[in-house]
């Protein structure tokens, strides 16, 4: 019978080790001599190419196969890391990316494509044609010509056999790198047969191989298997330095290690010799309290790494996110639950269960951070993505972009992270694009030759602000005045601030390139962004300086499941504003109301603060009490007061979306439930004000339109 192997694990770990490849790929270009790199590209394809083949994926494993045996020619320095390599090798990655999504469903792969990236990275190799010189690898203190012999001594952990392994597959790829091939058992951790545990791994090896293929390759056979067993390689030749006394001194290494003596007989035949720190403190070289506390540290450290080792191996544990969304959802039905225990004990005035519905809610609050911290992932990740973007993006347009990050650390929820990518994406096309000049237009500038793009994230209370900021030629101010006007957006005559001339290019079709290229007017327009940062309940700020660059800053909630919010209520109804936004509530009497004569503002400490009163906007039919409150807030970088009947207090506010039939309602992020059982709405003060000045402006030019 045929068994069905689930190969889920492997393209999830695949997209994250060509994920990994494309960042190493990127850093390598800057440093192409950094052996490190190299090796950690090789080992990305090594490890998609091995993995690939044992759960079938034969087309990935043949061809990554190819370009790992290419670039195996940079890792020792046949070849050199250029320019073309990194091109050829990022694009196999692609290809790579696109067998992978084809075999679980995707578009059917070009095999042309791969036929001409193999010919590609052939052609850098010297019999290519690519005229690359051959420098030669030093192993040790001299240079090493055709096959070399090597002593590989493997020691199994016990706990081999149960991840899967065969030693005996090991063993057989590492006889097709060479001959002689001699195997030798190691029995000197075999228990007895009382003490024998059948699925625990006891034997060790040691392996004499002659090969030309060097000590990377055989360390590449157990790739896999590096952290579940002691390996110790090491070339033998006569430039080692084998001296007749230590000749006799690895015999006897190699008859302790096989079982053959024990060391105390070996180091009574050969004569005793005392340890490091015995003799340097009986030559008075070193005081014996100074070798006693060295050799305590030593201890200390080796004792800390192995626990670090152990800790490591289960640290983390891959759970799909589709669990986790059930998680969040259970902890908000939990707080739900919870606030109306809360509101029944209060009601029934039941000590003993207050005191119980205390400890509830102490120990949901502290389920419900956990739970969301859970879905905190570093915005670095994404940030990652995009060095790529700039690269291909900058290379096509003829320019020179440098892409620099800041704050990559910066946690985020996981579902804000997803939906932030396609809005970043297009502002930083248009950075490059419309901001950055040509070199030659820099350079004219007085500025140096390579535009920058620096991406920066940093937590403001509870959002996380995201700057999208470029030493381009910033925007032009007239330029966009005079379109919006073309438009329609702004009156010919009106003294309309810079801050607001800058937000016109969110406006829907708004546009002031010359002629449509295909990186402008490709994929979404600034208005589908401006979309998508409201869609997030967030906000986005343009600031720009004519010939210095242009700063794009997104302010973000830091999660979109629960928030802190501020209940109040009008009438009959309640409401609920994000607290993170609210300063303070102030009074409204009848009084102010009659001395403002018909003006929306009130002085809060000699400052003049516009407020909104939400029940005329809601056309609440309740007659409104003598004393109402007026919740101010931070809009926009500015004080804005929210007029309410009632301020009932802090709520933990669970987020649930209003659905489509309620979708024409902006002036609404959502909705959450009251511990009694009712609804109430979360206002978006945001496009609140938003409205309510476009409403303001339409008043005003209504007359001079007519």
């Amino acid at each position: 019978m045929a068994v069905e192997i689930d190969t889920s694990a492997y393209v999830e770990e695949a997209r994250e080790l060509l994920s990994e490849l494309e960042d190493s790929l990127l850093e390598l270009e800057a440093s192409p001599e950094d052996a490190d790199l190299i090796g950690r590209v090789f080992r990305a394809m090594h490890t998609i190419k091995g993995s690939g083949a044992m759960f079938g994926f034969d087309q990935i494993a043949k061809f990554t196969h190819e370009v790992e045996t290419i670039f195996d020619m940079a890792r020792n320095r046949v070849i050199p890391v250029t320019k073309g390599l990194i091109d050829l090798t990022l694009e196999a990655r692609d290809q790579i990316r696109a067998i992978l999504e084809a075999s679980t469903g995707g578009v059917p792969v070009d095999e042309e494509e791969s036929v001409r990236i193999i010919a590609g990275l052939k052609s850098l190799t010297p019999e290519g044609g690519g005229g690359a010189a051959e420098v030669k690898v030093k192993r040790g203190p001299a240079e090493v010509k055709g096959p070399v012999p090597y002593r590989i001594r493997i020691q199994p952990h016990k706990d081999l056999f149960a991840n899967g392994t065969n030693p005996l597959l090991l063993l057989n790829e590492l006889s097709d790198l060479g001959a002689p091939f001699n195997v030798v058992a190691n029995l000197s951790a075999l228990p007895g047969l009382d003490e024998l545990d059948p699925e625990a791994c006891f034997t060790g090896w040691e392996v004499f191989l002659t090969t030309d293929k060097g000590e990377n390759a055989i360390r590449d056979v157990f790739i896999f298997v590096e952290d579940e067993c002691d390996l110790n390689i090491r070339m033998l030749t006569p430039e080692d330095g084998l001296t007749q006394g230590e000749e006799v001194k690895k015999l006897g290494e190699i008859l302790v290690e096989r079982g053959a003596i024990q060391r105390e007989r070996l180091e009574n035949f050969v004569g005793h010799q005392a340890p490091l720190g015995e003799r340097l403190v009986q030559a008075g070289l070193v005081p014996k309290d100074q070798v006693q506390a060295a050799l305590a540290e030593q201890k200390i450290i080796q004792e800390k790494r192995e626990q670090q080792k152990k800790e490591e191996s289960a640290a983390s544990v891959r759970v799909p996110s589709e669990k986790l969304d059930v998680l969040v959802n259970l902890v908000g039905e939990l707080v739900t639950v919870q606030a109306r225990l809360n509101q029944t004990a209060a009601l029934l005035a039941d000590h003993n269960l207050q005191l119980i519905a205390e400890e509830i809610e102490r120990l949901t609050g502290e389920l419900r951070d956990n739970t969301m911290s859970i879905r905190m992932l570093p915005i670095g990740s994404t940030f990652n993505k995009f060095k790529r973007l700039v690269r291909d993006l900058s290379k096509e347009l003829g320019k020179q972009v440098e892409m620099t990050t800041e704050g990559a650390d910066t946690e985020l929820d996981k579902t804000v992270i997803d939906q932030l990518n396609d809005p970043l994406v297009h502002i930083i096309r248009n950075s490059i694009d419309h901001g950055i000049e040509s070199p030659a237009e820099r350079v004219a500038a007085g500025k140096s030759a390579e535009g920058r793009v620096h991406l920066a994230a940093e937590h403001s209370g509870a959002s996380v602000l995201i700057k999208v900021e470029d030493d381009g030629k910033g925007l032009d101010v007239e330029r966009i005045r005079a379109k919006g006007i073309e438009k329609g957006l702004i009156p010919p005559d009106g003294d309309v601030p810079e801050k607001e001339i800058f937000n016109l290019i969110f406006a829907p079709g708004f546009s002031t390139a010359a002629k449509i290229t295909n990186v402008s007017g490709r994929g979404v327009g600034m208005d589908v962004v401006r979309r998508s940062i409201d869609a997030l309940r967030g906000t986005i700020e343009v600031d720009s300086r004519k010939g210095y660059g242009s700063t794009i800053t997104l302010r973000l909630p830091l999660t979109l499941a629960i928030i802190e919010g501020l209940l109040v209520q009008i009438g009959s109804e309640c409401f609920v504003l994000p607290l993170a936004a609210v300063e303070e509530c102030v009074e409204l009497s009848r009084k102010e109301v009659d001395a403002a004569h018909g003006r929306h503002m009130i002085n809060v400490r000699g400052e003049i603060v516009p407020y909104i009163r939400i029940r005329d906007r809601f056309q609440v039919e309740d007659a409104a009490p003598e004393i109402q409150q007026i919740v101010i807030a931070e809009v926009d970088d500015r004080r804005v007061g929210f007029v309410v009947d009632h301020v009932i207090g802090q709520h933990q506010t669970v987020i649930k979306s209003l659905g489509k039939s309620f979708s024409h309602s902006e002036e609404f992020s959502g909705a959450t439930i009251l511990g009694d059982g009712s609804v109430a709405l979360i206002l978006d003060l945001q496009k609140m004000v938003r409205f309510v000045e476009k409403e303001e402006t339409d008043e005003l030019s209504g007359p001079r339109a007519a």
